[in-house]
């Protein structure tokens, strides 16, 4: 065995180590992105002026349409709980806000 067929030897299951655990690593850092957002506060005024709500099932607003949640919006990241309106808080999957988005599938 030459030098050079180990050395391409090496390079290929150094490359296929990585490979295997780039998904892992970004699984590790969406679940850290999930924990630093703290909870949308109900005293936020953005979170009161679209009626926002922890639980769906107790909206009275006129807007609202039954099964629309937090969690089937196009806004909502199920990963971090991230909503794109509330930019830096998590929202609640069972939340309801009359920004409420269907998600495309």
């Amino acid at each position: 065995m030459s030098l050079h067929d180990s050395s391409r030897r090496r390079f290929l299951v150094r490359t296929a180590v990585a490979a295997a655990i780039l998904p892992l690593l970004g699984r590790m850092a969406t679940q850290r992105a999930a924990a630093a957002l703290p909870p949308l506060p109900l005293t936020n005024a953005q979170a009161k002026a679209l009626n926002y709500v922890e639980d769906a099932t107790k909206v009275t607003s006129a807007t609202f349409k039954p099964g629309s949640t937090c969690e089937n919006c196009s806004f909502f990241t199920a990963d971090t709980g991230a909503c794109a309106i509330f930019p830096g808080f998590s929202v609640a999957p069972k939340g309801w806000c009359s920004g409420w988005a269907l998600k495309k599938a």
